[in-house]
């Protein structure tokens, strides 16, 4: 079945293509933005995922959510993910974590540690425990930034977290991190559309799914599945790059 990888491994040979199948990636957050993170993956022929997320399908998913369906809610994303990843590709190896980013789990999604870490948590608390560990182990990660109340693809970059521009979300990540001694070496996607939020009153999230009693509720924030899509997406292809460097 290696003919399905045959334009990949074409676009960048076959020694690079035998790196991105041998690395294992970490992808922590199946929403807007990480669904397509797993579905560029996949489709380029990584060949072994561990997927975290501690959430469901809910209805105002269905308007970006690459694995929201209406015959899906209710139903964990992580259990849908490697549904779809197996559908795609039977032979790749996926470990599924239904579990939340935080003190007491950040241990068991970091170990193995991977060759590569995908942040796509909407949530500053978690998001900021998760890039400490990472950043304190040594992790290469890729981290997704704000996405929600965007509008423009053209600004959309890409970069070190701690030299990113314009981005509240980042902003406020930063002061967090740099608390906790943290410094440059987090790779990001980001966009320099300004937006009119408070990143110090809410976090970038929807509220708790209704099964959780993690968090407070918070608002729901505007976003279109183009742009989340987007960003899904050119994480995956820096990945990608990433991962078939020597």
């Amino acid at each position: 079945m290696m003919e399905r990888f045959i334009r990949t491994e074409r676009l960048l040979g076959k020694a690079r293509f035998g790196r991105l199948q041998n690395k294992m990636v970490t992808v922590v957050g199946l929403g807007a933005v990480g669904g397509y993170v797993v579905e560029g993956l996949v489709r380029a022929g990584v060949n072994h995922l561990r997927i975290v997320d501690f959430d469901i399908v809910q209805p105002s998913n269905l308007n970006r959510q690459l694995l929201a369906l209406e015959t899906n809610i209710g139903r964990s994303k992580v259990a849908l993910a490697k549904e779809r990843i197996t559908a795609i590709n039977s032979e790749c190896t996926v470990e599924a974590l239904p579990l939340f980013a935080g003190e007491e789990s950040i241990g068991e999604i970091l170990s193995p540690a991977p060759s590569l870490l995908i942040d796509a948590i909407d949530s500053l608390n978690p998001k900021t425990q998760l890039l400490y560990h990472a950043w304190q182990q040594n992790i290469p990660t890729i981290s997704s930034m704000g996405a929600a109340l965007r509008t423009d693809p053209a600004l959309i970059k890409s970069g070190d977290l701690f030299s990113s521009t314009n981005c509240p979300l980042a902003k406020h990540l930063r002061k967090r991190l740099r608390r906790r001694g943290v410094g440059p070496g987090i790779s990001c996607v980001y966009s320099t559309e300004p937006v009119d939020f408070d990143y110090e009153k809410e976090d970038e999230q929807e509220q708790a799914a209704p099964h959780s009693d993690r968090g407070r509720q918070r608002n729901v924030l505007g976003s279109l599945p183009t742009i989340t899509g987007i960003f899904g997406l050119t994480i995956a292809n820096l990945a990608i790059m990433q991962l078939t460097e020597k």
